[in-house]
């Protein structure tokens, strides 16, 4: 494929002062299953080739998914046409060191490749998953999925740039959903669709999917004689499965660069970050320290170069609760004038990179579950993101989750259902008072983050310990 790239390149003649060619070929294996039978099962295969094109400091696009010679010449013509008429309406010129030379390989590390499992011992799989969680005949509803999908990307530039990236990703998922007349609760493992990794068919079923299962049916079940979470402020622990929500919402979109130059106002929002916090804006207590990782082995978003080849490396975005980047690409922090990172990403062939966040982490502590909770004496303990609401700004939200324990005198307590909590993302991230240490780190992952236009979904990774707030509001379904 690089022979054809570059082959491209080098028949062009057209006056750019740089050129790109990013060529995607993603296959994706989706397999579901309700209530013990198949609902859908598939094979989807997409590839094609994106041409970036700059012109007096504007990047014009033009894309095909024919990979002949032709249509990629075509492609790159587009692009330039596109990136001359722009000129007139230009913000901020791209200057060509925004696309450095770069050569290069990632591979995401697995030990069982997709074709290891046939779609028929996969869906033999999800069928026992329904049926473990069929505990009781309160349980009106199973679902089981899973997901296998392998991206190759190839990218070539005018300025000798050679990199080749392939992600193989496996996403699963399983939940119940209980009933006892009007009452009705679902739990699921880890909140909808959270396993998603970069890896193969060794990373499901897991050995301790069977007994996890019987779990996830046992407490929806429990849920529905439990009682309503309290009213009020309080002590809030979250679970990692929760806390990659709050990454998500309250750190990752609002440090996006694009977000905070006005770019997404129109269709994702803004953000209360302003250009003049980064560097001495204190966001979070000083237990707070998140990083933008992609090197991190087998978590979704995790790679080597960027989708305008731009070098990924570990950064920190807040230290000891203070903000010292944001989360964007280079020609936006130029733009800016402010640091980020590697992170111009694009959700396929037919999409041009935008600043994204990719595998966004807090950073452990020292502290163990049992001495986190030991020091509560009256809170709430919130696994499993259920339903979420922030604001345009990403200021003000409101999170639900799947399942709770009251804590009373350093102890876990009652189950409590219906758990829900808001607040302000300063006021909540200042009252950070207890992180746990690496023991209770976990690490998770979507494939849903949307934003631009046109549409991008994108796959991001999020890790986090056990984390403490205090004085948060919560409260139960019927506030």
């Amino acid at each position: 494929m690089f022979s054809d790239l570059t082959h491209a390149l080098a028949v062009t003649t057209l006056p750019a002062d740089w050129i790109g060619l990013r060529m995607v070929k993603e296959t994706a294996g989706v397999r579901g299953v309700r209530d013990g039978h198949p609902e859908y099962n598939g094979e989807t295969l997409s590839q094609g080739v994106m041409a970036e094109v700059l012109v007096n400091g504007q990047i014009g696009y033009g894309a095909t998914n024919s990979l002949t010679p032709d249509a990629i010449q075509a492609a790159v013509t587009q692009g330039y046409r596109q990136a001359i008429a722009a000129h007139q309406w230009a913000v901020h010129p791209t200057a060509p060191t925004a696309r450095p030379k770069v050569t290069g390989q990632y591979v995401s590390p697995f030990q069982k490749p997709l074709t290891a499992m046939s779609p028929g011992d996969i869906n033999d799989l999800l069928v026992q998953l329904c049926q473990q969680m069929k505990v009781s005949d309160q349980v009106v509803k199973t679902s089981a999925s899973a997901i296998a999908t392998d991206i190759e990307t190839w990218f070539v530039s005018s300025n000798g740039s050679e990199v080749y990236q392939h992600v193989l990703g496996i996403q699963t998922h399983f939940g119940a959903t209980a009933q006892d007349g009007a009452i009705v609760q679902q739990r699921t493992n880890n909140g909808f669709r959270a396993h998603c990794y970069q890896g193969g068919w060794e990373l499901f079923p897991s050995p301790a999917i069977w007994e996890q299962a019987v779990q996830v049916g046992e407490q929806a079940v429990e849920l529905l004689s439990a009682e309503e979470c309290p009213t009020g402020p309080t002590t809030l622990v979250l679970a990692p499965d929760q806390m990659m929500l709050q990454i998500h919402e309250s750190i990752g979109h609002p440090l996006e660069l694009d977000r905070i130059l006005g770019d997404e106002r129109n269709y994702a929002g803004g953000s209360f970050v302003q250009p003049q916090d980064f560097g001495q804006l204190s966001y979070g207590s000083s237990l707070m320290n998140v990083t933008f990782d992609p090197s991190v082995p087998g978590e979704f978003a995790s790679y080597s170069f960027d989708d305008t080849g731009a070098p990924a490396t570990r950064e920190f975005l807040i230290k000891d609760g203070v903000l010292l980047r944001g989360l964007g690409s280079l020609e936006s922090q130029a733009r800016l004038e402010v640091k980020g990172v590697a992170c111009a990403r694009a959700s396929s062939w037919n999409r041009p990179p935008i600043d994204r966040m990719a595998n966004l982490n807090l950073e452990p502590g020292t502290d163990s579950f049992a001495d986190l909770i030991s020091r509560v004496e009256n809170g709430v303990y919130m696994e499993a993101n259920r339903s979420w609401s922030i604001d345009d700004q990403r200021h003000k939200f409101q999170f639900g989750c799947e399942y709770a324990k009251r804590i009373e005198n350093g102890q876990l307590t009652t189950t409590l259902r219906n758990p829900n909590y808001r607040a302000t993302t300063p006021q909540f991230w200042h009252s950070l008072i207890g992180v746990g240490n690496a023991a209770t780190w976990q690490m998770y992952g979507t494939p849903y983050c949307g934003k631009g236009e046109p549409n991008q979904v994108i796959r991001v990774g999020h890790g986090s310990p056990v984390c403490v707030f205090d004085q948060i509001d919560v409260f139960g379904g019927g506030a």
